[in-house]
């Protein structure tokens, strides 16, 4: 791992052979030194969308080494163009490119962006280096760390992908100064998570500083993101393939992800969705005996605070809640696993929840 001068924060993703650093600071997009040492060869395409092109693309480019042959893909910018059609785009510009297999793929954007972008680098002629380089909150402390890449199907979200490790991953926290409040929110519901299932003193942290994370100071947003990069990294060592612990991770998407795929992708922002997720499972937590009534109102009022939605649309009913639900990735032989609180700070995977209590939970939301 190659140190960088002036970087707030850098982290590793141990991974022996395929361990890679998280470098976090500001202005990186603009440093070749953060981006050049992880460039396979020559070839280097950027893929970006139509509302990120515009505020990064150029920088980006410009500290590229000379001599490289450089080309662009951009995007429709959204959730409901995570789709196979649009990396279909990607693989279409890197043959017509003639782009071989020392090329890199640089994903320059949000979640969406660093989700197509490797799996177009782990399916391009069966697998390419790529690096990303995340826009948002909720990609720079979630999606862009581990290796999860791939898409959505009308059926169920990110249901068809592949595990494909970036060599790098470079965060500018400069970039969260043009990203809007809602967004922001949406990123902090991810934050929040890492709290949630592994640290308290995090989550102590985090209902101490909501206010200022939501105000955009940026030293507390860099130990926030920092923070989060680090409890990932530490359960994608521990569990690259999600066959264990890293399913932990998925705190409140079993619900938030049947609302997304219910609702249509992009009606609510993915961390909009698990912000209500996480409150139905504490809820459910709370009604199974396992936190009391005083840590299911904090677990509350933690996501409240970060402007996100308690509940989830209304009118979504319990019907159309377990029609998703039993397609999620975590279940085994069609029992239902779900990402539950035993304490704040402390999450278990559990595969015996009643399904009188699961019902009376959904059908308590009109």
């Amino acid at each position: 791992m190659k140190p960088i001068d002036g970087v707030l924060r850098t982290l590793s993703v141990a991974l022996e052979a395929r361990s890679y650093p998280i470098y976090i600071g500001t202005g990186l997009i603009g440093r070749a030194d953060a981006i050049a040492p992880y460039l396979a060869g020559r070839q280097v395409m950027i893929v970006t969308n139509e509302t990120v092109a515009p505020l990064y693309l150029d920088a980006l480019r410009a500290a590229l080494p000379a001599g490289l042959d450089v080309r662009t893909v951009v995007l429709p910018d959204g959730e409901a163009y995570k789709s196979v059609e649009y990396v279909e785009r990607i693989w279409d510009a890197l043959l017509e490119a003639g782009f071989n297999r020392r090329c890199t793929l640089i994903a320059l954007g949000g979640g969406v962006i660093g989700d197509m972008t490797g799996f177009a680098a782990a399916s391009y002629q069966r697998g390419v280096a790529f690096i990303q380089v995340p826009t948002t909150l909720l990609a720079q402390v979630d999606s862009s760390v581990g290796g999860k890449t791939g898409v959505n199907h009308r059926l169920g979200k990110n249901m068809i992908g592949a595990f494909w490790q970036p060599r790098a991953v470079v965060v500018d926290i400069n970039t969260l100064a043009t990203l809007p409040a809602r967004e922001l929110s949406a990123g902090l519901a991810e934050v929040i998570k890492y709290g949630l299932i592994r640290d308290a003193d995090f989550l102590a942290w985090l209902e101490a500083n909501m206010a200022a994370l939501r105000d955009g100071s940026g030293d507390r947003l860099a130990y926030a993101i920092a923070r989060s990069c680090a409890i990932k990294a530490e359960i994608v060592a521990e569990d690259e393939t999600e066959q264990g612990v890293r399913a932990l991770l998925n705190l409140g998407h079993t619900f938030g992800h049947a609302i997304e795929a219910e609702q249509g992708y992009g009606a609510w922002l993915h961390g909009e969705a698990v912000g209500a997720g996480m409150a139905m499972a504490a809820a459910l937590s709370h009604r199974l005996g396992w936190i009391d009534a005083g840590a299911l109102k904090r677990c509350r009022a933690v996501i409240q605070a970060a402007g996100l939605p308690l509940d989830p649309p209304r009118g979504m009913g319990r019907e159309a809640f377990l029609t998703h639900m039993r397609r999620d990735k975590k279940n085994i032989d069609d029992t239902l696993r779900l990402v539950l609180l035993r304490a704040p700070g402390e999450a278990c995977i559990s595969a015996e929840t009643p399904a009188a209590t699961l019902d009376d939970l959904l059908d308590g939301y009109p």
